[in-house]
């Protein structure tokens, strides 16, 4: 039977017990002892949770307090000079180095956050500069290893690889920040060192600027810092998702590692690449079950890639795998108890995700270990062709109205200068108008009434009333503040995203479908299953009552298509593009 592998699990805790310890340690309600031992429940929970599933290779240094990215920073002792001062600190210095402090005498700001590639994960950049040291600190990813070996798992750390690394962060100066590599391999040499010594024998190694365009000189730095690493007796996993491996397809496999992992879900037609290029000594790690969604895999699609690559390279040389780490997934369906059993027999989170892999590795061995998944494999198919069919999924109204756009519905009747014109006669607006973006604070006044709505205990006339009282301060204050195009405040909005959602048809919300954003951050994406329509006015209630406030032109806010189809867990049984422009 082809091995399995995990590349990463959710940190949050099946129930937010991340975010709800690190919050209370950061307001003083718990000590830093508690939040260790709250992290150190939830990683204990995510390696029994892998090894149930039979999952083969269980990753550890997949977890972080906030980052994965911010966890190397530390390791590596780049913090930026500003906090020098908590040097003797490390997890003040990394939370600083995350969120800024401003006590204590201590008073500096954050480092720059930005998305994980095309993610909604947010990640600390690094900051560099020539004069930037690296060396060997305090390594979470060693210590968790040795964790897991403690409760009877031994674990495949997880690693960013230091081209990555280094692309990752931000070089101060007019050199590239793949200068420093001489002196930061080094650290990662010691770091792999240290793993060896306390017996791990594959380490995983993500190498996600694989899958991008490289310049000469970092192809030139990635030949440089694997003939290196491969001298440290492990054997290395070469991790790369998001995307196919195409022009760098070479350059990956030759760099000798002892293993090669792919993202078969963005990119399946790169197998034949693939298979072309693997040598006979490295092992094929194949990521089939997708990491970044919640649709259950179509096993019957997974594997016809699977027996190719397994007629390849053979069953001894193949993982079976996600496609990237499961941190962007939410932990668990069976905490999931609003879903119709229609809709949850189309889902799969991150738990159920570790069983698809399983059944795969099992559905290409040998027949009478195929034969023990048979069951599982019969009720697959029944529910992808459930949804191919369902009407719940398929409008044919919608279909009908997006089949019949014109070329000249998409085209506007008259020129900028001409709306131009007519907007500033209608407006009367000064020269150099003010306004502000749209929405204000969500107060936990604001927060509280919702709650009670939500609970029942409000009812809606008077949520309504409360709703309208507080666009009227909003307004007022706006007003006499001499803005010229006020805007409502939005307090009727739990979210920019979410409020529109929850108005659309085709799109669904789960009860408990948390993923991590950034640090304690979780957010709920919708889950677009259907084809998308709008039953009934969205917005036009509150813009008009705002209106009837002022004599000033009211500003209308819309969360625009791109960012809610970004932002969502979009259906994959048919192109984006498609439900960006239903939407």
């Amino acid at each position: 039977m082809a091995t399995t592998a995990n590349l990463g699990f959710p940190r949050i805790g099946a129930q937010r017990e991340l975010k709800k310890a690190t919050e209370s340690y950061w307001k003083g309600e718990s000590t830093k002892e508690q939040l260790f031992d709250a992290a150190k429940a939830i990683r204990a929970e995510n390696w029994k949770r892998q090894h149930d599933a039979k999952i083969t290779h269980i990753p550890s240094g997949d977890f972080a307090f906030y980052d994965q990215v911010l966890n190397h920073t530390l390791m590596f002792n780049a913090a930026p000079k500003r906090y020098e001062s908590l040097k003797n600190d490390p997890l003040a210095l990394y939370f600083a180095m995350a969120r800024g402090q401003q006590k204590d005498g201590v008073d500096v700001v954050a480092c720059e956050m930005t998305k994980w590639f095309d993610t909604n994960y947010h990640y600390i950049v690094p900051e560099f500069s020539e004069s930037t040291e690296f060396s060997l600190g305090y390594a979470p990813v060693i210590e968790h290893f040795k964790e897991a070996k403690a409760l009877g798992y031994t674990t495949r750390p997880v690693v960013i690889g230091p081209i990555s690394y280094l692309l990752l962060g931000k070089m101060k100066g007019g050199k590239s920040a793949l200068s420093l590599l001489p002196k930061l391999l080094p650290a990662y040499v010691e770091l792999l060192a240290q793993l060896k010594a306390a017996g791990a024998e594959w380490v995983q190694i993500d190498e996600a600027h694989l899958a991008l365009d490289l310049s000469d000189e970092a192809k030139a730095a990635y030949k440089t810092a694997y003939a290196e690493l491969n001298k440290s007796g492990l054997k290395l996993m070469l991790t790369t998702y998001f995307a196919g491996l195409r022009d760098n397809t070479e350059l990956a496999f030759g760099l000798d590692t002892a293993g090669v992992h792919v993202d078969l879900v963005r990119e399946p037609n790169q197998l034949d690449a693939v298979l072309k290029a693997v040598k006979p000594t490295q092992t094929l790690s194949v990521g089939v079950v997708d990491g970044r969604n919640i649709w259950k895999n179509d096993f019957a699609n997974s594997i016809k890639l699977l027996s190719k690559a397994k007629a390849a390279v053979g069953e001894d040389r193949l993982i079976v795998a996600p496609s990237c780490s499961l941190l962007h997934s939410p932990v668990d369906l069976n905490n999931e108890k609003k879903f119709d059993d229609e809709l949850k027999q189309w889902l799969a989170f991150a738990q159920q995700k570790l069983n698809e892999v399983a059944v795969l590795s099992a559905a290409i061995a040998r027949p009478e270990i195929a034969a023990t998944v048979q069951a599982e494999l019969d009720a697959n198919a029944k529910a992808i062709q459930a949804r191919a069919t369902s009407k719940r999924i398929h409008n044919d109204a919608v279909k009908g109205r997006f089949a019949a756009i014109t070329d000249a519905q998409l085209n506007r009747k008259s020129t900028f200068k001409t709306r131009e014109k007519a907007q500033a006669a209608l407006l009367k607006l000064p020269l150099l108008p003010t306004t502000t973006i749209g929405s204000f604070p969500q107060t936990a006044e604001v927060r509280e009434a919702r709650a009670k709505f939500k609970a029942g205990s409000l009812s809606e006339k008077d949520y309504d009333a409360f709703l309208e009282q507080k666009t009227r301060e909003c307004v007022d204050y706006q007003v006499k503040a001499d803005i010229d195009v006020p805007v409502h405040g939005e307090f009727e909005r739990n979210d920019m995203v979410e409020y529109f959602g929850e108005q659309l048809a085709g799109f669904t919300f789960s009860s408990n479908g948390w993923v991590q954003s950034y640090g304690s951050r979780c957010v709920k994406p919708p889950i677009i299953f259907g084809d998308v329509s709008r039953p009934a006015p969205m917005t036009v209630r509150w813009s008009k009552f705002a209106q009837t406030l002022t004599e000033r032109p009211m500003k209308g806010m819309l969360t625009g298509p791109v960012t809610i189809l970004q932002w969502s867990f979009v259906r994959d049984d048919q192109p984006r593009e498609t439900t960006c422009k239903q939407i």
